[in-house]
């Protein structure tokens, strides 16, 4: 029954103790009879070979317990932004987020927008303030700073018990309990007299919120009659249903205080996945790979969904055969034969499904919203460290691509490279290990080559091109007149204006086949020519030496003799430039774009104290964007740039083109 079913994400920065608190959550409730650590690689959560090395989340991981007879399906996300694709996973199957934040520093980058991803999806949330065992950590200034960046909807239930700057245990604030640690298990207390007042004044913030979840719980509290047990905690359960209240709870992983609080008040106020009693359909909200296979985590969003049964994929309209399907505790997998509506799970093997995809009984109806991954912002050049693998990259990054959606690859056939784009350099470092790890090739990454273009400025005389050879019996003779001036196409616009037949008619195709094989290669640095008008003017030919490939060599010479009288120039490829970002950046932001060559069109403000500039910059200058941005709003800040047009560019760029592509042709010979 999905009543007593619970799914949750834990959302939080990078180091904030998300994977602690979910290994204590298991050894606490008996799922795991040692607690792992992240320092020595053996958590359940973080099993992946790379995750171990780096000390560091980079899937999420699926996870349950049971308290109180209630399942509680636990999904660990990474808090580093280059893995946000994981995250996003796990919000669209679960029905609430806890996000935590540690006790000291400050509210966090990841907390902001860990509220901002619960935002998309209106979804119920807790925050849990960690490692308060640790120095300096100081609850009272972290929920002070949440209540100010949030708002008044943001209530305390559980709090620190402290003596002087030791953490001892948690109160209960709602039921008015203390719980220390006793021989390694948390056990209940009396509050101690001198957490009194502490109690009391936190206690009025949460009954300031339980008054905004009714008129009558309103009245109440402003005629000062207190409230009973149960109207707090049906307020606050309802306060967080509606979004109306935020509980902030607290502990430490690393002792396991606060860990079954945290577990009671996730039974006790989040809300159950809906239950749904149409035929059976599932969402996908993840795949993984590895050496024992695939598998398709997924959502029962309706029915039961049984081991063989039968399924249609909506996107690709096939039937899939479900087979085995699996409940997860991190990569160890349990078989079981069905899974009730509202759980989660994982089936193994399926042939054609991928993440966002909808899985139904033939007789349903159902199809659900994809997963909105962000577009990749940040692109290098990935070739082999042994010449003749570059197939075998290819198919690492096409599998590992069946697994992560936030990053893609492309063959440029223009700048002959292999591009891989994702969201940042911590990510396509770990893509790079993988291709090791699991396929044995070593890679190395470049900054992507910039696809400029060339074009000319003037109309030139006519420029003759000449192909005459004599060997022995028929020679080769092929003799064009061309004009060249700015076309109005970026393609080659060809005219032929001959008269009296110089150049007979069926060399003319030959004639414009050897300009477009021509202008794949400008005259300054080698880039495809763009907007060229040529017009064949005149010529002369031989009536047997004559051929299509003379005039076809004829027609190249006169490009390479006429293009550089042509006044030729180096176009560099603009793009249309949004960035977010909070307004007390903006100056920072706009200095930056001034020194990237970047003209700012404008700025709109987009609420929550954000704007929006939009600029237009050199493509060139913002390979590093991505990171660089990262740096000056402390990960705040987002982009997309998007191809706009090719226009000349500075002198002073195009010498250092032309004098790069030198050093790149002497290197190549």
């Amino acid at each position: 029954m999905s009543a007593k079913v619970r799914n949750i994400a834990l959302l939080g920065h990078g180091g904030s103790g998300k994977t602690s608190l979910a290994e204590s959550i298991l050894y606490l409730t008996g799922q795991i009879d040692r607690l792992g650590r992240v320092s020595d690689g053996n958590t359940t959560s973080d099993s992946d070979s790379e995750e171990t090395k780096r000390k560091i989340s980079i899937s999420a991981s699926l996870l349950y317990t049971t308290h109180k007879d209630v399942k509680i399906n636990v999904i660990d996300t990474p808090g580093y932004f280059d893995f946000v694709g994981e995250a996003l996973q796990a919000i669209s199957v679960v029905d609430a987020g806890i996000i935590v934040q540690g006790a000291k520093g400050g509210v966090s980058v990841g907390t902001e927008k860990s509220w901002e991803y619960l935002d998309v999806r209106n979804l119920p949330r807790m925050v849990y303030i960690s490692k308060l065992e640790e120095e300096n950590a100081d609850f009272n200034a972290v929920y002070t700073e949440l209540r100010a960046k949030f708002g008044n909807k943001v209530c305390p239930v559980v709090i620190p018990m402290m003596t002087g700057t030791k953490f001892e245990g948690v109160i209960d604030i709602v039921a008015k309990k203390a719980y220390v640690i006793k021989d390694g298990k948390p056990t209940e207390t009396t509050i101690p007299d001198n957490a009194q007042a502490t109690v009391d004044e936190y206690y009025g913030f949460l009954a300031e919120g339980v008054a905004e979840t009714s008129e009558e719980l309103m009245e109440k509290f402003f005629a000062g009659e207190p409230f009973s047990d149960e109207e707090v905690l049906t307020g606050v359960s309802a306060g967080v249903r509606e979004g109306t209240i935020v509980p902030v709870v607290c502990g430490s992983a690393f002792v396991g205080s606060g860990t079954m609080r945290l577990l009671d008040m996730v039974v006790n106020l989040l809300p159950a996945p809906e239950v749904s009693a149409d035929p059976t359909s599932m969402f996908v909200f993840k795949t993984t790979s590895d050496q024992y296979g695939k598998f398709s985590y997924f959502k029962v969003m309706s029915g039961t969904v049984t081991a063989d049964a039968n399924v249609t994929n909506v996107r690709t309209g096939s039937s899939e055969k479900l087979g085995h399907i699996y409940i997860m505790q991190g990569k160890k997998n349990t078989e079981v034969r069905a899974i009730e509506c509202g759980d989660i799970g994982a089936v193994s093997k399926l042939a054609d499904t991928k993440t966002s995809d909808t899985l139904r009984d033939p007789k349903s109806t159902a199809e659900y919203a994809p997963i909105a991954f962000p577009r990749p912002v940040y692109s290098m050049a990935i070739f082999p460290k042994t010449k003749g693998q570059e197939d075998k990259i290819a198919q690492g990054l096409t599998r590992l691509g069946e697994e992560d959606y936030t990053f893609k690859i492309e063959n440029n056939a223009e700048t002959h490279q292999m591009v891989v784009s994702g969201t940042g350099d911590i990510q396509l470092d770990v893509i790079c290990s993988r291709l090791k790890s699991k396929f044995g090739v070593e890679t190395e990454l470049t900054p992507a080559r910039v696809p400029y273009r060339e074009t000319i400025r003037k109309k030139t005389d006519q420029i003759q091109g000449r192909h005459k050879k004599q060997s022995g019996g028929h020679g080769q003779f092929g003799d064009v007149k061309i004009v060249f001036e700015p076309g109005e196409s970026e393609e080659l616009t060809f005219v032929e204006t001959v008269f009296g037949g110089s150049v007979p008619k069926n060399f003319f195709p030959a004639v414009e086949k050897g300009l477009r094989e021509s202008t794949v290669k400008g005259v300054l640095a080698g880039y495809p020519v763009v907007f060229l008008k040529a017009t064949l003017v005149d010529g002369s030919y031989h009536p047997v030496d004559s051929s299509e490939m003379a005039f076809k060599l004829a027609a190249a010479i006169a490009y390479k003799e006429g293009l550089p009288k042509a006044s030729p120039t180096i176009l560099e490829p603009i793009g249309t430039l949004k960035v977010l970002v909070p307004d007390h950046y903006m100056g920072d932001i706009i200095g930056d774009l001034n020194k990237r060559r970047g003209r700012v069109l404008g700025m709109n403000p987009v609420g929550g104290g954000k704007q929006e500039i939009e600029a237009e910059v050199p493509m060139s200058e913002m390979s590093s964007y991505a990171i660089d941005l990262r740096s000056m709003t402390q990960s705040r800040g987002s982009f997309s740039i998007d191809f706009a047009r090719y226009e000349d560019a500075p002198s002073n760029i195009q010498q250092k083109i032309i004098e790069e592509s030198k050093l790149a042709a002497d290197a190549h010979d």
